[in-house]
């Protein structure tokens, strides 16, 4: 396969979405599915692409938070399962009907939960706790990932936070988890639209994505609650405002 000229911008693409990924919880899936959609790739193949790649960087990122001790495992056990069904769901519903519609009103709601996890983390107000709505937190996320190119992170990650949950164990769990909820994702779509998903894009930010993923581990170690907090807020924000202008415009 000729890589192309484009292979590395691909690359740091994926750098930076996986960076930000393992250090917060989420984003490789809506940094690098809008990246592929703006080139022209339809949303099926391009969600199919992303999680084929997320297959091999969520393993090694899930493998750095676990090195870092980021994991609580009864929680991973709690949110995966119910992920891997969620996603399933998701895959098969994105190759045959289009997603399009809801996507406003989750974006909506992911700006909601960004807001109120900054000003949660600016005012130290966050209060750790278990977090007691778990499983069909991890089927909702699994299916909108599969289904809208990306938010397990988002919505699994922003909701465990605000019922307490610990924000580096969180970070680190909702990652190890997503192992599974990618590989599920990717395998369902491969079936329905073949191996074609498989592109020069995909292998640049496959490459990134595994240069990055050990960093963002690092960062979720070592960056303080409160910060934690506020930088999955400041994303959710910006990532809110950007979806919504573009179904809205």
């Amino acid at each position: 396969m000729d890589l192309g000229p484009d292979f590395l911008t691909f690359v740091a693409v994926g750098f930076f979405a996986q960076l930000v990924d393992g250090a917060l919880g989420m984003a490789f899936g809506m940094i690098s599915s809008s990246f592929l959609i703006a080139l022209g790739v339809p949303p099926a193949a391009a969600s199919a692409g992303v999680h084929a790649v997320e297959t091999v960087t969520t393993a090694v990122s899930g493998t750095s938070h676990a090195i870092a001790r980021n994991i609580d495992w009864r929680l991973f056990r709690r949110i995966a399962i119910p992920g891997v069904i969620g996603a399933i769901l998701g895959a098969y519903i994105l190759t045959n009907v289009p997603a399009d519609v809801a996507r406003p009103l989750i974006q909506g709601y992911l700006g909601f939960l960004g807001t109120w996890l900054f000003y949660r983390g600016f005012r130290h107000i966050h209060v750790e706790r278990q977090p007691r709505v778990v499983a069909p937190l991890g089927f909702v996320g699994g299916f909108l990932d599969a289904a809208g190119g990306g938010g397990w992170g988002a919505i699994v990650t922003s909701n465990l936070m605000i019922q307490g949950g610990t924000p580096r164990k969180v970070i680190g769990t909702v990652n190890a988890a997503e192992v599974f909820v990618t590989f599920t994702a990717a395998a369902t779509f491969i079936f329905a639209l073949g191996w074609e998903v498989v592109t020069t894009a995909t292998l640049g930010l496959l490459a990134g994505g595994i240069v990055a993923a050990p960093f963002g581990a690092i960062l979720a170690k070592r960056l303080k609650a409160d910060v934690l907090i506020m930088l999955v807020g400041a994303l959710l924000i910006v990532t809110s405002i950007v979806g919504l202008s573009r179904a809205i415009f």
